[in-house]
């Protein structure tokens, strides 16, 4: 069986797809191909079950552009598409895909109309668009498998030491928690605990994708604002103090926190974040 994602959006939201593409592609035994930009098309190289990218820029695109993607996709005859797009435009090319199983949240292409959740983690709130075909979606449960030599080569980039491994990932915006505030914290954690090692990933996206999913797969633990980290750290089972998230919008599980409101990071206590991480 093959089966199409349309996933416009930026890197977050790639990520939040990953656990219903891999669900898809064990459940139904498929070959997976995803529709996304090109800028955020190295995400998927993270996850093995998406067969094949073709980049896409749903917000630019122009009736050649549309008419090549329909190429795309009639040729391979897929059997399903889950499409996260919307406009008359994707209407069209998918109502002349000849894909016999089209779900979405709206749209006259679309065989199966679902109504999807604003609340909870996006991720799991993908699994109205699987119901129809009879895929569960356990997102909590998904993780990304990377290559022990890659990770292994990331961790000797990293401080060394036995003590356990801190990774910092600020998003460097305004509006992020103070950057004296991210500089003191090791100190701080290190008065409590001699032997951490502590690291700060660049918020100016001086790192790839996969190094930067490398780098958190050989941290112990993680405290971030970014939300890329955010989704990576999930999808690697790391646990986590995400800033300036509410714990509605992360998967309950057990070291995985949120931590204050968007606009609450510029007058966040350190001694919060202390407790948070668990050295109060």
């Amino acid at each position: 069986m093959r089966a199409l994602f349309l996933i416009p959006g930026d890197a977050v939201r790639q990520l939040q797809a990953m656990p219903a593409v891999a669900a898809v592609a064990q459940q139904l035994s498929a070959q997976v191909q995803v529709v996304c930009s090109a800028a955020v098309a190295p995400c998927w190289s993270l996850l093995p079950a998406a067969d094949k990218v073709i980049p896409f820029d749903f917000a630019a695109a122009n009736l050649a552009d549309w008419a090549n993607l329909l190429g795309s996709v009639r040729e391979p005859d897929f059997q399903l598409c889950i499409n996260l797009a919307e406009g008359r435009q994707v209407d069209l090319m998918l109502s002349m895909s000849h894909i016999p199983t089209r779900v979405a949240s709206g749209g006259f292409s679309a065989t199966e109309t679902v109504t999807p959740s604003l609340a909870g983690w996006p991720a799991q709130a993908l699994e109205v668009y699987l119901k129809p075909i009879g895929v569960a979606l356990a997102a909590g449960e998904a993780r990304l498998s990377l290559p022990r030599s890659e990770v292994d080569a990331a961790a000797a980039a990293l401080p060394q030491g036995e003590g356990p491994l801190l990774l910092l990932a600020p998003t460097g915006k305004p509006g992020d928690w103070p950057a004296q505030q991210w500089q003191q914290l090791p100190g701080l954690i290190s008065q409590r605990l001699a032997n951490l090692r502590a690291h700060t990933l660049s918020a100016a996206g001086g790192v790839s994708i996969r190094q930067r999913a490398l780098l958190l797969a050989a941290s112990d633990v993680v405290l971030a604002s970014d939300p890329v980290t955010i989704e990576l750290a999930l999808l690697l089972g790391l646990p986590l103090v995400a800033l300036g998230r509410p714990a509605a919008s992360l998967p309950v599980r057990q070291g995985v926190q949120g931590l204050a409101e968007p606009g609450e990071l510029a007058n966040l206590e350190q001694a919060r974040v202390l407790t948070a991480l668990g050295f109060a």
